[in-house]
């Protein structure tokens, strides 16, 4: 599968708008995992396997390679890192982790009142 690259047809956006080729890069399988495990300095590639889970060493040289690909992860002498542009983009995600983190208190409240509110039909029935 070729790496999804903006102005070229990738999945959601038959013109490949610059977000969707990004969502797409992000969106396969341990792509984000990957970025999010290098936040905070070079991985080796074995660490960054142990960190991710165990998962297979042919799909983490996969992503790596179409991370490398499109310039937010590179290959130093210590290991795996992100690049300057990969930093911005950890960066820019920043607010959507945010927004993540609410979202999993607003669920636990509401999962909570659920709970309460059919407990309570059931105590009328």
């Amino acid at each position: 599968m070729a790496v999804p690259t903006p102005g070229r047809p990738v999945r959601g956006s038959r013109t490949g708008r610059p977000i969707m080729a990004l969502l797409d890069l992000l969106g396969r399988r341990w792509a984000l995992r990957i970025l999010w495990e290098v936040r905070h300095g070079p991985l080796t590639f074995r660490a960054l396997r142990e960190r991710c889970d165990g998962m297979s060493p042919s799909v983490l040289m996969q992503r790596l390679g179409e991370l490398r690909e499109a310039g937010i992860i590179e290959l130093g002498t210590d290991g795996y890192a992100a690049t300057a542009e990969g930093r911005s983009l950890l960066h820019a995600l920043a607010p959507l982790k945010d927004w993540a983190e609410r979202w999993v208190l607003r669920s636990a409240r509401y999962r909570r009142g659920a709970s309460r509110c059919s407990g309570d039909v059931r105590n009328k029935s």
